[in-house]
This record gives C-alpha cells, sequence and structure tokens, in this order.
C-alpha cells in the first residue's frame, strides 16, 4: 500500500510528527444549499437517515457551533470563497442574474480557487456558483481549472412532468406556476466550463457523477474540489428512487425534502467512496457545511433553533459543519466553541502549504491548530453579521440582534431556541456588544448593489413585530 510507511510513522511518532511528513492533503468543500440544523442526523434528529454525513463526523469533527456569515446564498457563498467578510468587499446582497448584470462577486477578491491554483492544485467547481452571471464573474475566471455547473442561483432538478419525478409546490407558489415545462431557461443553463449541455439526469446525481469524475481523473496530484450542491433549494423535486424510501411521511412537502436530503447523502457517500478507492480518503481533507440554515417552512427543520433562512436568528445561520482528515485531525471529536465558514479558506490553504495573505486580509482563522489542541484559546472572540439595517453579533455566549429598530439578546448557553429576550433585562450587554458591532463595522464598505427583496410575511415576524429582512 503507498501510504503505508506514512501510516508506520504516525503510529511511532504521532500525529504532529505525521502531519509534517505526509504529502499535501487534497481538498474537498461539500457545501449543501438551505440544509437545515436538524434536517441530518448530526445533532440528535433521526427523521431522515444520512448515513454518509454521519460518517464524515464519525471519521472527523463535528462542530456544534458552526456559522456562515450571511444567512443567504450568495453572500454567503462569497464569504466561504475569499475568507473575508463579504461585508469587506460590497457583496451584501443577492446578485440579479442574467449576463446584463454587472452584480457579482468583484473581480478584485482573491478566490480559495485562486490561491490553491497558485500553491500548484489543479481546481474543479462542479454544482450551483451564484456570484454572477456575467462572463467575468464566471468560475473559469475566477480560479477553477475545470467548471461544470450553473450560474444562477436555483432550477428545475429535472423534468418534473416525467412519470418518476415527484413534485411539490406550496399552495401560494402552485398558483403562480403555469403552463407546461420546456427545459431549463438560459438563466438556469447547465454548463460544461462555458459551453451548455443538455443535462437530463437528476441534478444532484449529476454533480455527484462529475464529482467522482474529476477525482478519478486528477487522483495523482493535488486537487481542490469545490462541489456546492444545490440540494436540498427549492423547487421540491425528486425521483422515485428516492421518494419510495419515505413511505411513512404522509406530509407531500416533507417527504419530498427528506427525499431530496436522501438524495444528498447517497451523492455525498459516491464521493466519499471515490476518495478510498484511488487511496485518498487519509489525506483529503473534506469540509461538509450549509449556505446557510433551512427555510421559515413547514417541510424543513432548524429545530432546537429560532426561525431559518433570511433572518439572523440561530436558524438563519448555525449550520451543519464538520471536517473529515484522517492524516492531520482527530477522529470523531466533537467541537463547541464557535466557528465560521470563513474559515475554510485559511484552514484549508494552510494545509495545502500555500500562502496565506498578510495579517489582517482575511477574517477568517486556520482551524487545524484548535482541532489538535495545539491552540487550545477560541478560533473567534466574536462572529458578525449584517445585511443593511439588520445586524447581529455573537460574544462568547451572547447573542445580540438588532432589526426593526429593536434589540433581541439572548444567552445562548442557558436559550438555544432564543426565546427570552433579555434586551431590557441588560442594557449593559446591549451597549456593550453595539459598541464592539460598531467597531466591526468600521472595516465594512456600502452594498454595491441594492437588496433583491425582504422577507416580511407573518411567518417572518419576531415575537409579534413585523420585521422586513432583506435579501
Amino acid at each position: 500500500m503507498r501510504s503505508s510507511w506514512k501510516r508506520v510513522l504516525a503510529l511511532v511518532f504521532g500525529l504532529q510528527v505525521f502531519s509534517a511528513l505526509a504529502a499535501r492533503p487534497n481538498v474537498v468543500v461539500i457545501f449543501a444549499d438551505d440544509l437545515g440544523y436538524c434536517d441530518t442526523e448530526l445533532y440528535g434528529c433521526d427523521e431522515v437517515p444520512t448515513p454518509n454525513i454521519n460518517r464524515l463526523a464519525e471519521e472527523g469533527v463535528l462542530f456544534t457551533d458552526g456559522y456562515v456569515s450571511s444567512p443567504v446564498c450568495s453572500p454567503s457563498r462569497a464569504g466561504l470563497l475569499t475568507g473575508r467578510h463579504q461585508q469587506r468587499f460590497g457583496h451584501e446582497f443577492l446578485p440579479l442574474v442574467g449576463e446584463e448584470s454587472k452584480a457579482g462577486l468583484p473581480v478584485g477578491e482573491v478566490t480559495l480557487a485562486d490561491a490553491m491554483k497558485q500553491a500548484g492544485y489543479v481546481t474543479g467547481m462542479i454544482g450551483k456558483w451564484h456570484l454572477g452571471s456575467a462572463e467575468e464573474f464566471h468560475p473559469i475566471n475566477r480560479g477553477f481549472d475545470e467548471h461544470f455547473g450553473m450560474q444562477p442561483g436555483a432550477t428545475d432538478y429535472i423534468d418534473p412532468t416525467r412519470e418518476d419525478v415527484r413534485s411539490y409546490l406550496p399552495p401560494q407558489a402552485a398558483k403562480q406556476k403555469v403552463g407546461k415545462w420546456e427545459g431549463r431557461s438560459a438563466r438556469a443553463q447547465v454548463t460544461r466550463g462555458m459551453e451548455p449541455v443538455n443535462e437530463e439526469e437528476y441534478l444532484t446525481e449529476a454533480f455527484t457523477r462529475e464529482a467522482v469524475a474529476f477525482i478519478e481523473k486528477h487522483h495523482e496530484r493535488p486537487f481542490f474540489l469545490y462541489l456546492p450542491y444545490t440540494a436540498v433549494h427549492g423547487p421540491l423535486q425528486v425521483t422515485k428512487k428516492y421518494y419510495d424510501r419515505f413511505p411513512q411521511i404522509q406530509d407531500e412537502g416533507r417527504r419530498i425534502y427528506a427525499a431530496m436530503t436522501s438524495a444528498l447523502d447517497d451523492g455525498i457517500g459516491e464521493v466519499l467512496d471515490a476518495l478510498e478507492e484511488n487511496g485518498l480518503e487519509q489525506n483529503t481533507m473534506v469540509v461538509f457545511l450549509s449556505d446557510n440554515g433551512a427555510g421559515v417552512a413547514d417541510y424543513c427543520t432548524n429545530e432546537p433553533l429560532r426561525m431559518g433562512k433570511q433572518t439572523m436568528f440561530e436558524g438563519g445561520v448555525r449550520v451543519p459543519y464538520v471536517i473529515r482528515w484522517p492524516a492531520g485531525i482527530p477522529k470523531g471529536a466533537t467541537y463547541n466553541y464557535p466557528v465560521s465558514s470563513l474559515d475554510v479558506f485559511p484552514t484549508a490553504l494552510s494545509a495545502a502549504g500555500g500562502t496565506l495573505p498578510e495579517e489582517g486580509v482575511l477574517d477568517g482563522v486556520d482551524l487545524v491548530p484548535y482541532l489538535t489542541g495545539l491552540n487550545t484559546s477560541k478560533p473567534h472572540e466574536q462572529l458578525y453579521w449584517r445585511a443593511g439595517e439588520v445586524w447581529a453579533i455573537r460574544d462568547d455566549s451572547w447573542k445580540l440582534i438588532h432589526a426593526a429598530d429593536r434589540y433581541w439578546l439572548y444567552d445562548l448557553n442557558k436559550d438555544i431556541g432564543e426565546l427570552n429576550n433579555l434586551a431590557e433585562k441588560r442594557p449593559d450587554m446591549v451597549e456593550r456588544l453595539t459598541a464592539r458591532y460598531d467597531q466591526w463595522n468600521k472595516g465594512n464598505i456600502e452594498p454595491l448593489w441594492p437588496a433583491y427583496a425582504a422577507k416580511n410575511m407573518p411567518e417572518f415576524a419576531v415575537d409579534g413585530i413585523q420585521v422586513s429582512w432583506p435579501f
């Protein structure tokens, strides 16, 4: 076995020596879409079996307090791929789609793909981009050698009129759905590189197929694979292969959503199997997380967290988060200090032996020293969020949200569900956290484009107060 001598060294000298001598790891970042905190089995929920996502946690580190930098898709992706708060460079809201739109991840920002390519890695992106539709924003122009996927935020997974497909639309959306399916629109065209392709396979399976092919093609050299699935983002569509796994779920929307989650888990399993079959499982860093929490809908859940996508409550920004790297970090561990999606950039690049930017450029940190115990302090003293006039800060166990000209303050150690607003009882803490937020906010700029829209329906109200959550 080609890596047997490394395993002997690991046993004799321990993890630190092994890590120092091991070849540079491959890096695979799997970014689920709208996957809720309680949509897998990671945190004690069990309605939908997710054995392959569980496998990542059993063979790696599970984060209980893993956060993203935005509660909506595109800004969250901008933060992940730059390691910087997106407010630093104006990517605060969803960009308009269409080639005529000039909104997208600013071309002056260095992406993780740029940095990994500079470090000598082959880079590939398979899945949902959602960081600008114009050619200048295309993944091929942002550091990726290979690309298969789509640039906008959502599309049909498959022809919903097929007999083996089950779809669900909430009643209000169904009223607006007219006409027959005529294929994916140009705005949602799947491309290989920049060339359109006619993809007829269920999209989750197609992305998995391409990811496995990328691994097999590049297994003899270091690679970075960014795999942002569209699952489980709407529209709710799935083939009977997965739908038939959940006859016990009576609600149709919940059943299809569960089936989509199961398809995602199957795909992750195939990717992990491909790594193992190519002898890469020990020295490949696999990062798994979601771009934000699940939506505020009946068919998905962020329990025990409050609310969900588009909001600054825990259900919107705390997500499933796992890192597996058998050659470099502990196996089967749980990490309880808050970490951020911004940490993916420096963690991956440091492991790859790349050169990190000068101090202060990145907002994320290299998590490996914290996971191995070399650094016993917290990776972050504070975490911050901003979407226009709505903002939030987490400082130790304290969480402060400002929205609708009001404050909501919680002690997450005692109130993970954010049900007991302490703002009136602890004005001192409100003042302290507001001052820290203001200091952080001085390093930000105004959004480069206006908010796409805002959620202000009754289900997005908080304690009876209507809130407009811009995105």
